[in-house]
């Protein structure tokens, strides 16, 4: 299967490390929010956003995993974050899970708290995956 990334349409000015449009034919895959939590639901990485920013993207990748995706399947990624602030620290772990040159679309929203208040960010992703034939 083939994603179609279009990084700036025509009359829009293109992001930093995302894609205005993802497209794509095959299975959908929603990944509920992946928050820095371990295993065993212990926080990782508390006052550390690189370290809650690593856990959180290997949540996400085995939460694809058991879907039979992986995050060259992923189209779409949403950060709610409590620090807009902290997005360039995010972007940079992001960029070890996400190929730069075929990246999802994205949103990110600054929220006034997580579910624990030791949380600083929580992603979403939806991916499409080949049907099966």
């Amino acid at each position: 299967m083939t994603l179609e990334h279009v990084i700036a349409p025509d009359g829009v000015a293109s992001g930093n490390g995302y894609a205005h449009v993802v497209a794509g034919a095959g299975r959908f895959v929603a990944v509920s929010g992946q928050v820095a939590l371990d295993e065993r639901g212990r926080v990782v990485g508390e006052g550390d956003v690189a370290a809650q920013t690593r856990q959180v993207f290997e949540n996400l990748r085995r939460c694809l995993a058991a879907a039979g995706a992986s995050f060259a399947d992923v189209v779409k990624l949403t950060y709610f974050v409590t620090d807009i602030a902290d997005l360039p620290a995010i972007r940079a772990v992001r960029d070890g899970f996400v190929d730069a040159a075929r990246p999802p679309a994205s949103s990110a929203v600054q929220v006034a708290a997580l579910f624990r208040p030791e949380l600083v960010l929580e992603v979403e992703a939806l991916a499409v995956v080949a049907a099966a034939e």
